[in-house]
Formats: structure tokens, sequence, C-alpha cells
């Protein structure tokens, strides 16, 4: 019996209609950028395993330091406790980060980092006895599927079996030219209700990589430090070199007063979130009044073994052969663009970083569900290549370790598929 055979048996996948989904296919081993299947298959992973996997798979310096963690502290309660790999990174973190953000907390990945990052938001105004329970987000939002992060991702229909049971959210579009104006006279008005505003910083992930200028998000940002709205960058996925730069906010002047981490902070090793805080935020949970405490934890909080693996990804990131795959990445993606970008199958390319996304003409559905985006992902699977649409938009996100010679390879099948369907 195969490995995909014994699964369907005993497992409930993420995101899979269980009744009509094939046999998953068997992995039984990573290398670099590619995964493995029990067939023998090599299969090219351009998407990074859910954008996590920044160094590529079984990266030997990444497992002989979580080997070395495991024969010294496996785990240890962190509520009355610490150990040198949390104090470690939270160092490391804080000094690569903008120099506003002075605290760091702990949690399992970046559903968990924006709850508590919403958390601290509406209970920063809480301590200070003043009501402020509206959130401001952005239209077509993904920040996460536990309930706070669903109440402010964009409605869809991944949350609305759970409509009725989440909190008002005021929406926005993307800030353009033609809108900032009124955006900004959108969060004037309700600035007496509003604690924070929360946002995918330059690529809303999820909704299609749809991209939108720093400078224009830098002007949203300064006008909410001006009206007193916290602000909250959620950072999972395009934290540490995705957009081109360590953090998509290191493209700002203005900076957030809260940041969220997850996905590569651990080189797709282990499960771990971050999120950060200014000092003004942490100091209005300081008091002698114990209820002002942020009653929030969890059972693997800061775990020794993550947080060894996330020191780990953390050097890998800062070599100097990183950074130049990052950029060579970036070079790459931008003349593939400029070549395929006027093709008539497709309605629009786009680009930041790491990060390309191609929007095929499609005038049936643009949806998540759409034939196309099963064609189009049958196709990349037939070609050894992992791409998962979103709907009727393909993108590349892959491993910083990736050959030139694979990404052309990818770049072929693109074009490919463009004559094919």
């Amino acid at each position: 019996m195969t490995l995909a055979q014994q699964d369907q048996a005993v497992i409930w996948h993420p995101y899979t209609q269980m009744q009509t989904a094939p046999l998953p296919i068997g992995i039984v081993k990573g290398e670099g950028a590619y995964l493995i299947t029990e067939e023998g298959v090599k299969l090219i992973d351009a998407i990074s395993s859910w954008w996590v996997n920044i160094h590529g798979h079984a990266h030997h310096y990444i497992a002989q330091k979580v080997f070395e963690q495991l024969q010294t502290l496996e785990h240890c309660i962190f509520a009355g406790f610490t150990h040198k790999p949390a104090v470690e990174l939270a160092q490391k973190i804080l000094s690569i980060l903008p120099p506003n953000q002075s605290k760091v907390f702990y949690t399992d990945n970046g559903s968990t980092a924006v709850e508590v990052a919403l958390k601290m938001s509406l209970q920063f105004w809480n301590n200070q006895d003043t009501k402020r329970l509206k959130i401001l987000a952005f239209e077509n939002a993904y920040h996460g599927d536990t309930f706070g992060a669903m109440a402010v991702s964009g409605r869809s229909a991944f949350t609305d079996p759970f409509t009725a049971l989440l909190f008002d959210v005021i929406f926005i579009p993307t800030p353009n030219n033609d809108n900032l104006e009124s955006l900004k006279a959108q969060i004037t008005k309700h600035k007496q209700d509003l604690a924070c505003f929360i946002f995918e910083p330059l690529v809303q992930g999820a909704s299609g990589m749809l991209m939108y200028e720093a400078k224009y998000l830098d002007q949203l940002i300064a006008h909410c430090n001006q009206e007193n709205i916290l602000t909250i960058a959620d950072e999972v996925m395009t934290g540490f070199g995705r957009t081109g730069k360590l953090f998509a906010t290191d493209h700002l002047l203005n900076k957030p007063d809260i940041m969220c981490f997850s996905k590569g902070i651990t080189g797709g090793t282990m499960p771990l979130g971050l999120t950060t805080c200014t000092q003004n935020v942490y100091n209005a949970f300081l008091s002698d009044d114990k209820l002002k405490t942020l009653f929030h934890g969890h059972s693997f909080t800061a775990n020794p073994v993550a947080c060894a693996s996330a020191l780990a990804s953390w050097d890998l990131l800062m070599l100097p052969q990183t950074m130049q795959n990052i950029e060579r990445i970036t070079a790459q993606h931008a003349a593939f663009k400029s070549k395929i970008e006027k093709h008539a199958k497709l309605k629009n390319v786009r680009q930041t970083g790491t990060i390309l996304a191609l929007e095929w003409q499609n005038n049936t559905s643009t949806s998540y569900f759409s034939d196309l985006r099963n064609q189009l992902y049958d196709f990349f699977m037939s070609k050894n290549i992992i791409l998962r649409p979103l709907g009727n938009i393909v993108y590349i996100l892959p491993p910083y370790c990736i050959t030139q010679t694979d990404l052309e390879y990818i770049y072929q099948q693109i074009e490919l598929a463009l004559e094919t369907f």
C-alpha cells in the first residue's frame, strides 16, 4: 500500500474537498529546491511549500543546529522561565527590524501572531480606559484562519460559514494616487473608534499576489500616526527577503507599531510565530493592576528547538550569498516579466522582489475554484513543478537556493502553458 493510500484512510487535509480530491502525493525526502516522491520523482518546489522554505529543504546547517538543541533542551514552560535560544533570537530579530520595535512575543504560527497583534491593539486602548473596538483593514486581505485573523481578512468562501461570528471591520481598498485622499478622510472620520490598522505590506498574498506601491502605504501609516491609530504590519509572508529587502517595511519611511512574522522565520523547519511591538505599546500593559496583563499564551510558546532553527535560518539569511541569490531571482523574474507581460492571454504580470505573479485572461471565472486553476495545477505537476495557482493567477515564490537553470525551466513551462490554455 502506498503512502498516499495509507494517508487516505486516516488524514483530513487542509483546503481540500476530501470527497473529490485525488490521492495526495507521497513525499519521502526534501533536497534543496526539490521534494522527492515515493516513486523517486524530483519536484521543483516553486512555491517554497506554502512560502516557508526560504533556504531549501533538509538544509544541513539548520538540521545540525536543531540536533544540537535537542540534546540540550527540547522544551521549557515560558511563563516565569526563559532560555538562551529565545533570548538570542529576540535580540537578533530586533537588531534587523525597524528601530522602533522593542519587544518580542512568541507564538506558534502566522495566524496566532496576528491574533496577538490584534489583542495587543485592542487591550492597549482598554488598559487606558479608552473604548476603541473597530479595526481598519484592506479589502481582499488574508491574515489567517483563526477567528480574529479571519475577521480582519476579506470576506470570501473561506469565511462564509463564520460570517455571523466575525467582529465588524472597516475595509478599505489598497491605496493609489486616485483614492489616497479619500482613504485618509475615511480614517479621520472613524479615528475615535479605530484601535488599529492592519495590512499586508506591498503584497496581498492569498488574494492573488495583489501588489501596491510602498509610497501610498507610507502615507496611510503617516496619517494613522497623526490620528493616533496603531498600525500592524503582517509580514508573515513578506518577511525574510521575499520583497527584495529583508522586510517589506524596509521599503517604507514610516514604520508600524506592531509586526507579525512566521513562515520563513525558521526556514520552513519548525512552526514558530513572532509578534513584535514598540515600547509604547508594551508600556500600556505595565501596571500594578494584574488585569492589565496580556493574557495570551501557547503550550509551545518560544519552543527552544523552534528558536534554534530560527537562529540557524537567521545565520543563513545574513550570508552575502543569500542576498546575492535574492537579487539574482529578482533579476530573473524581472527579465521574464519583461519578456512575457504583453502576451495576449495574460491580463496582468506583477512582481515584487522574489515574488512573480501572472494573471491569466479568464472570461469564465477568476475564482479560487475555477476549472482553469485545476488545469494549470495539473499541467505544471505533469512537468514536475509545484505551482499552486490562486484561481487564474500563477505565482512563483521559490526558495533562494533555486538554480538559474530550474527557474528558466519553470519560465519555459509557463510559456508552454500559455500556448496550451
